[in-house]
């Protein structure tokens, strides 16, 4: 993996998929070392667990990447499966899900990379938090990746602090 410092001046695209890889790692690593248990566990006041946030984000990431496609929503919207999406059921496995996670992430990068412009825009899906009827571009997207996995970078660290005492970038 390319390190942030690694930025190739003029590149745009490069720099964007860097970012969102680095925020990716950072909640890949905190569930280094760990057990199913461990990683399932939910040792602060939060409900989330280290095995949820993986799947969270895995989702999280092909969603935007399927609206980006113009090929909408894959998940259910419904209520459990909401709930689903935070932890590993059925026969899921923190392998299973780092490994579905890579593939989404192979295919973001991939359909970025051949974009003719991070200009290209495509509707937000309708949502109480969302303007009604607004485009926006993939640079948007790439950023908003970024965001929001930091957030979750931010609670991974917390909840791997709570679990172990590992702080990250230790």
């Amino acid at each position: 993996m390319a390190h942030l410092s690694e930025e190739i001046l003029g590149d745009e695209r490069g720099t964007l998929l860097l970012f969102v890889e680095s925020q990716r790692t950072a909640i890949r690593e905190s569930l280094a070392g760990l057990t199913a248990e461990q990683a399932a566990s939910r040792p602060s006041a939060s409900e989330l667990s280290l095995s949820g946030l993986v799947k969270h984000v895995a989702g999280v990431e092909l969603n935007w990447l399927r609206l980006a496609q113009g090929r909408g929503d894959e998940t259910e919207n419904d209520p459990e499966a909401w709930q689903n999406a935070f932890r590993l059921v059925g026969d899921e496995t923190i392998a299973s899900v780092q490994a579905f996670w890579d593939e989404v992430t192979a295919e973001l990068t991939a359909f970025v990379r051949d974009l003719p412009s991070l200009d290209q825009t495509f509707p937000l899906p309708p949502a109480p938090w969302f303007p009604q009827d607004h485009k926006v571009s993939m640079r948007w997207m790439l950023l908003h990746l970024v965001e929001e996995f930091a957030r979750h970078a931010g609670h991974a660290d917390v909840i791997r602090e709570s679990l172990d005492g590992t702080k990250a970038m230790g």
